[in-house]
C-alpha cells in the first residue's frame, strides 16, 4: 500500500479525487497541516487491529503455564517502562 503526502487544502480541493484513489487504488493520504501529519485518509479494507480485537484473539489462545507467566512477566517489565505523554492531546 502506497502513502501519499498531501496538504489539508489540497485534499479539500480534490476529495473526491483521492476517495477514489484510496478505494481503487490503495493509496493512503497523509493529511498535512502546517507541514505537520495531522490525519490520514484510508482504504476501508486497510487492516486495523483494534484493542477488542486483540482481546478476542488472545482470549482464543492457550498457552502452557510456563510461558503463560513469562509473558505476564514481560508485559509487567513493559508496563513499568511506559512514561505519561507530556501532552495528553497526542
Amino acid at each position: 500500500m502506497r502513502k501519499t503526502k498531501i496538504t489539508v487544502t489540497a485534499a479539500a480541493r480534490n476529495f473526491a479525487d483521492c476517495v477514489n484513489r484510496a478505494h481503487y487504488q490503495n493509496v493512503t493520504f497523509v493529511l498535512l497541516k502546517n507541514g505537520s501529519a495531522v490525519a490520514r485518509l484510508v482504504p476501508d479494507n486497510e487492516k486495523v487491529c483494534s484493542g477488542r480485537d486483540l482481546a478476542e484473539a488472545l482470549a482464543k489462545v492457550t498457552l502452557p503455564e510456563a510461558e503463560a507467566a513469562a509473558w505476564h512477566r514481560e508485559i509487567q517489565k513493559s508496563r513499568k517502562s511506559l512514561r505519561t505523554p507530556a501532552d495528553k492531546w497526542r
